[in-house]
C-alpha cells in the first residue's frame, strides 16, 4: 500500500491532534502520536489487529512488525484504524489537561500497600499495588455514587468497579475512558445500567445480558463445555456438554462428536447440541479424564 492510497482528514486536524499518518517498511498502515505509536498489523487469519509501540526514533517509512507489541483488539479496516488513532489523540489531549497527580502515599488497600497513587481530585485517588488496584473514595465522595452501585467498603477495584468511579464522575475523566467505562458498566452490571437510564439493553450491547438470555434459552438443551479435536475420528471434534451449561463436578455429562467445520462456527456463549443430529458418542476419548473412566486408571 502507497501512502497516497491512505485517506487523509485535513492537514489542520492532524496537527491539531499532533497525527503522522504513513505505511511501515513491511506495508501496514501506521502512525505516530507523540511518543506512542500504532499499526494495523495483519493477522494469520487475513484480518488485522491494533499493535502499539513507544518511543520510535525512526521514520514511519522504516519501521516493521518487529517494532510493534500489544494486541488491542481486531480491526475491520483501515478506517477503523484511522478512528482509533483519532481517539486515541484526542485521549491523550484529553488526558493531559486533567492533570492527575502521581505520588506516592502511606495506604493500605484491600489488595496490599500502595506503591503509586493517581490523585484525579480531592478524595478520589487510585492505588496501585505490587498484583492488583483499584479506586479508593472519601466518605463524601462515595455519597455521590448511585446506591444501586455504591460499595460500604469505599474502594473500587481496577478490572470492573474503576467504572463505577468514572459514571460517577465523568468530568474527571477522558471521553475514550468513559466510553470503556459504560461498556463495562453495561456487561458487568447491566440491570443497575437498565434501571439508572430508563430503558432495556438490546441485544448485543450488554454480553453479560446476552449471556443470560442465552443460558434460560438453553436451560433445557446439552451445552459443550469441553472440547478437543478427535485422533479417532477425522474432522470430528469430541465434546463434553452439560445441560443448560452446568459446570459442576456433580452434573450430568454426556460426549458427542461433532464435525469441527460445524464446531468451529460456534456462538460466544457455547456450542448447542442437536439431539436430532449429534449422537451420543461413547467411543475411545481423547479426554484424558474420560480415558481414565473407561480404563479405571
Amino acid at each position: 500500500m502507497r501512502t497516497s492510497e491512505l485517506q487523509h482528514e485535513p492537514i489542520s486536524a492532524l496537527e491539531d491532534l499532533g497525527v503522522e499518518f504513513g505505511v511501515s517498511a513491511d506495508g501496514f498502515p501506521v502512525a505516530r502520536i507523540g511518543d506512542t505509536h500504532l499499526a494495523m498489523v495483519p493477522a494469520r487469519d487475513g484480518a488485522s489487529f491494533l499493535a502499539s509501540a513507544w518511543r520510535l526514533n525512526r521514520p514511519l517509512s522504516e519501521l516493521t512488525r518487529a517494532d510493534f507489541y500489544d494486541h488491542d483488539g481486531r480491526l475491520e479496516d483501515e478506517a477503523a484504524f484511522r478512528a482509533r488513532v483519532f481517539e486515541t489523540a484526542q485521549h491523550k489531549r484529553e488526558l493531559s489537561a486533567l492533570r492527575r497527580i502521581q505520588t506516592r502515599m502511606t495506604a493500605s488497600t484491600p489488595w496490599g500497600p500502595s506503591q503509586l497513587a493517581t490523585v484525579y481530585a480531592e478524595g478520589i485517588v487510585s492505588h496501585m499495588t505490587a498484583g492488583h488496584g483499584g479506586f479508593h473514595l472519601s466518605a463524601e465522595r462515595n455519597l455521590r455514587v448511585s446506591p444501586l452501585l455504591r460499595k460500604s467498603s469505599h474502594w473500587y477495584e481496577e478490572d470492573a468497579e474503576w467504572a463505577i468511579v468514572a459514571l460517577s464522575f465523568p468530568e474527571l475523566f477522558t471521553s475514550y475512558e468513559r466510553k470503556c467505562a459504560d461498556k463495562t458498566f453495561r456487561n458487568s452490571w447491566p440491570t443497575a445500567w437498565e434501571e439508572i437510564h430508563g430503558r432495556e439493553l438490546e441485544s448485543g450491547q450488554s454480553w453479560a445480558k446476552d449471556r443470560q438470555a442465552f443460558e434460560r434459552r438453553h436451560a433445557g438443551d446439552w451445552v459443550v463445555v469441553s472440547a478437543i479435536y478427535s485422533s479417532h475420528h477425522a474432522d470430528m471434534t469430541e465434546v463434553v456438554a452439560t445441560r443448560g451449561v452446568v459446570r459442576d463436578q456433580r452434573a450430568d455429562e454426556r460426549r458427542f462428536l461433532v464435525p469441527s467445520a460445524e464446531y468451529a462456527t460456534r456462538g460466544p456463549f457455547g456450542f448447542v447440541i442437536d439431539e436430532q443430529r449429534h449422537a451420543v458418542y461413547d467411543g475411545p476419548s481423547d479426554f484424558i479424564g474420560w480415558r481414565r473412566r473407561r480404563t479405571g486408571t
